[in-house]
This record gives structure tokens, C-alpha cells and sequence, in this order.
């Protein structure tokens, strides 16, 4: 995916996430907490879990979205969920020049972050209708008086596309239920403003998008800074990132880095499973 098509689809991701931003409101949003790993969403969905190499749903081409998944490069067990997780889950040069990786730089695949009904993050063994979650987290560290950018990037395989859908409904009302969450002991997250927009309404991207904004605090880095986060799903695929900003950061350059690196992984996903031409 290194030609002209790829650089074209991925502007068209970008633009198609900068709408979704714009849509979702503004509120004033960094220690990236294994509880919050780009939130990966709900636990199980209402679908039939199926172990490993049963039989999975192949998505059929999303009209309006240029690809065609290959049902033979489709992940059906979890060894080659998480193969396709690491490629695709963006590194630290994806957000832009000056990104480190964070310690620890990488999530257990093997377990997902849950929004409790207090709404505070827990991480949860993985349900049956996951196949693998897997964050890896970046920053731009603080200097010149400026405080760190943190962001998360997840991405969770479901065994089918009804799983990852059921997945996005779920997130999405979680900003209604709980405006105000707790990311960890020391970090939480209020003034949550939500929105989701399916493919053809503000989103070129992706089958769905979901937007969210917020304003953080965190007992390292005070507050409140600016938050945002937002998940694409792809078929079975979620790819949600998370930004959080600090003290001499404006929100324009949080959206971008988030932006740039989300459009880059769906750019990765869709090469990884496209058919052949």
C-alpha cells in the first residue's frame, strides 16, 4: 500500500476522522493507564461465541468503502488475531516526529478494558467473542516547559462483524451512562461528550465511527487538559485511540496526531486483508 491509491485512501481517512471530531463537540483532555488502553469496549456481545477455526461471518464489501476483505486473510483463531494486531497497532512514529514508546509500551493480549458500573475502568480476561485486544502506548515527552502528549492505540478482533458492531453500540452509550469516568487512581475523565457517525454521514473511512471528547485531569500532570478518543471499526476489526494532552499543548495538535495514526492503521488493516486486484 505504498502508492498512489494508499496515500489517497489515507487522506480520505484522515478527512473522513477531522468531520467526526468536528461533529462530536469540544470540551477541554496524560498517563496512558493499562485500565484505559484507547477503551476497546464492551465484554461480551450478544452474538454466539464460536472457539477457535469455527466458523466466522465473512463481511461482504462495505459499498462506498474502497476495499474488498479477502475471506481467506480474514483472522479466525486467535493466533491470527493478534499477528494481525501487532502489525497494524501503531508504533510511535506513526503520531509524528519526537513519539517514544511508553513503559510498559504493549497491552496483554489476553485481556480487555471494561467500563464497571461505577465507571471506572477494569481490565477483564478477553470474552469468548474476542479473539485478541492489544495496545500499544507512545508519547511525546515533556519538554521546553511543555508538559507530555500520551496516546494509546488498541485494536480488538472479533469473531464476526456482528461482534465488533455490537461492540460500537455498546461504546457509544457509555458516554450517556457515565460522563464522567475514572481511568485509574490517579487520572479520570469528565464533561464526556459522545457521537457516532455511520459510514456515509461524515465517514468515508470506515463501516462506523464513534467520536468522543472530555476533559482530563490526572494527579501526575493536574488539569483539566484536553481528551479525545475515537474508534473505527472495519468488519470485525476496532481500532480506537486515545490522546491526552498536558500542560503547553493546544487541541489542534493532539486531533492531528491522533488523526494521522488512526488513518495509518486502517490504511495497514485494509492492505493486510484486502483481496488481491
Amino acid at each position: 500500500m505504498c502508492g498512489g491509491s494508499g496515500r489517497l485512501r489515507r487522506a480520505a481517512v484522515v478527512v473522513g476522522l477531522a468531520v467526526g471530531v468536528l461533529l462530536a463537540g469540544c470540551s477541554g483532555g496524560g498517563d496512558a493507564s493499562d485500565t484505559d488502553p484507547a477503551k476497546p469496549g464492551a465484554a461480551e456481545s450478544g452474538a454466539e461465541a464460536k472457539g477457535d477455526g469455527g466458523p466466522v461471518r465473512s463481511p461482504s464489501a462495505t459499498p462506498g468503502l474502497d476495499w474488498t476483505p479477502d475471506d481467506s486473510r480474514l483472522p479466525r483463531t486467535r493466533a491470527q488475531a493478534l499477528r494481525l494486531a501487532r502489525e497494524v497497532a501503531a508504533e510511535p512514529r506513526r503520531w509524528g516526529s519526537g513519539y517514544v514508546k511508553r513503559s510498559p509500551y504493549e497491552s496483554d493480549p489476553d485481556s480487555l478494558a471494561v467500563l464497571d458500573e461505577d465507571c471506572v475502568w477494569q481490565r477483564e480476561p478477553l470474552p469468548p467473542s474476542v479473539l485478541t485486544s492489544f495496545t500499544r502506548y507512545s508519547e511525546l515527552p515533556a519538554k521546553g516547559g511543555r508538559g507530555p502528549i500520551r496516546i494509546a492505540a488498541t485494536v480488538v478482533v472479533h469473531r464476526e462483524a456482528a461482534d465488533a458492531d455490537w461492540e460500537m453500540a455498546r461504546t457509544l452509550e457509555e458516554a450517556l451512562r457515565c460522563p464522567e469516568q475514572r481511568l485509574s487512581g490517579s487520572e479520570r475523565i469528565t464533561g464526556l461528550l459522545s457521537a457516532g457517525l455511520p459510514l456515509g454521514v461524515g465517514n468515508s473511512a470506515s463501516d462506523d465511527v464513534i467520536s468522543e471528547h472530555g476533559e482530563y485531569h490526572s494527579d501526575e500532570l493536574g488539569g483539566p487538559h484536553y481528551y479525545v478518543w475515537g474508534q473505527n471499526r472495519l468488519g470485525q476489526i476496532t481500532v480506537s485511540v486515545v490522546g491526552k494532552g498536558s500542560k503547553g499543548h493546544t487541541q489542534e495538535e493532539i486531533d492531528t496526531a491522533v488523526h494521522e495514526g488512526t488513518g495509518a492503521m486502517l490504511v495497514d488493516i485494509q492492505a493486510e486483508l484486502e483481496a488481491s486486484e
